[in-house]
């Protein structure tokens, strides 16, 4: 019996010590990936940044009033894109759908359309700002824009792993 005791603290001190060190191992690799995902976040806006402002060609003045709107629209669908994705996260986490209840599918349901409505009813927002602030005509082109920079960073990204460069 003490012998299996022994062995028994041995074998829980040596999976203790296993499992602290591999955690010492892992921390810095997760804490070096989420510095990567913040650093191409940031080079990605910055390149968004310019390239709004190469196709809009806002006057100093039509800048004044668009940047602050676009900051805050900004801020607005990061929030609900955060939200967006913990409920993703929690819904890749039901295994199978059939160990929920009618009511439960249908809330998860429920949750994708409100997010979605949300997230129209937050471009409906900014654009009805953007259009009684600055002139319709920059106001297409920001639009415009927008769907030609989803392009351009799919190119640059996906299928050529570069970094972007401004034009």
């Amino acid at each position: 019996i003490i012998l299996r005791m022994t062995l028994h603290r041995h074998f829980k001190y040596t999976l203790m010590k296993q499992l602290l060190v591999t955690l010492l191992f892992m921390f810095p690799a997760l804490v070096m990936a989420q510095k990567y995902t913040e650093r191409m976040n940031d080079e990605i806006e910055a390149y968004k940044i310019g390239f709004l402002t190469q196709k809009l060609e806002p006057s100093a003045d039509e800048a004044k009033i668009f940047w602050p709107i676009y900051n805050n629209w900004q801020k607005e669908q990061t929030a609900l894109r955060k939200e967006r994705m913990q409920k993703m996260i929690n819904y890749r986490k039901i295994t199978d759908i059939e160990e929920l209840s009618d009511t439960e599918i249908q809330n998860l349901i429920e949750n994708s359309f409100s997010i979605k409505q949300r997230e129209l009813n937050l471009e409906r927002k900014y654009y009805y700002r953007l259009k009684s602030n600055l002139p319709i005509k920059i106001v297409g082109k920001f639009y415009r824009a927008q769907e030609a920079f989803k392009k351009e960073i799919l190119v640059k990204y996906r299928f050529n792993n570069a970094r972007p460069q401004p034009n």
